[in-house]
């Protein structure tokens, strides 16, 4: 499926990782794109690389205020929105006993509430212009428990069962929602993780790259007849 020139596509964590590589897929295809991560300057870099026409913004997920005013300024400079993918995340990953209360509740505020927070935005904007489509990054730990990683998987689980409810919501309205389950990837998340023990556990037998991820959103974005749905993208680690 080919796009219509100059889709307009916000892309929440999209100055690293998953996001940036869905970013320069998205550019390639024409879209006109919204960078929005924390650090200013990462996303003011993503965007520059990507082309002319691109848009680069900081932004809290978990401040309603700033969501607010992020997409203000996104219809301001590129138009109504017609994609949205939410790939800010972050874990800090330990055992249930030793982790910190706040460390729980960053986690939820920005992989749950931020979610939740932009969607309600982008909702809002694609009602007007009779659709859309969201995708949102889940993981696979969110569907299979890891030890070490209770609350980054509950966040994530959340995810799946917010965008399905919402995928219900909104379908009327000719906004679809769907959700991408990555395993494990080579990004700044996982550079800590013991790459050859946890090999043995894939399928594939590698970790995935970003670009691979990002192949599987693009999809999701296009396919007209796709919503509520989970596409796991992770080199068949989950029938191991």
């Amino acid at each position: 499926i080919i796009l219509k020139m100059g889709k307009v596509c916000a892309i929440f964590g999209g100055s690293r990782g998953i996001g940036k590589a869905v970013a320069e897929l998205l550019a390639q295809k024409g879209c006109r794109l919204a960078i929005i991560a924390r650090n200013l300057d990462m996303a003011q870099t993503t965007a520059r690389n990507l082309g002319a026409g691109h848009l680069a913004l900081s932004c809290d997920v978990s401040s309603e205020q700033e969501v607010q005013k992020t997409f203000e300024e996104m219809q301001r400079n590129l138009g109504p929105i017609n994609y949205l993918v939410n790939a800010a995340g972050i874990n800090r990953d330990g055992l249930l006993l030793r982790t910190k209360t706040e460390d729980m509740i960053a986690q939820i505020h920005t992989n749950l509430l931020g979610t939740m927070l932009t969607c309600k935005a982008a909702v809002k904007a694609m009602i007007q212009q009779q659709g859309g489509a969201i995708v949102n990054i889940g993981s696979i730990v969110g569907l299979k428990g890891n030890s070490g990683q209770s609350v980054y998987s509950a966040t994530k689980a959340g995810l799946v069962g917010f965008s399905r409810s919402l995928a219900k919501e909104v379908a009327k309205k000719q906004i679809r929602v769907n959700v991408v389950a990555p395993g494990f990837i080579h990004t700044e998340m996982t550079a800590h993780l013991e790459e050859d023990q946890l090999k043995k556990a894939i399928l594939l037998g590698r970790f995935g790259e970003p670009h691979e991820v990002a192949q599987a959103v693009v999809f999701l974005l296009e396919s007209p007849y796709v919503t509520g749905s989970v596409l796991v993208v992770d080199g068949g680690l989950q029938l191991m």
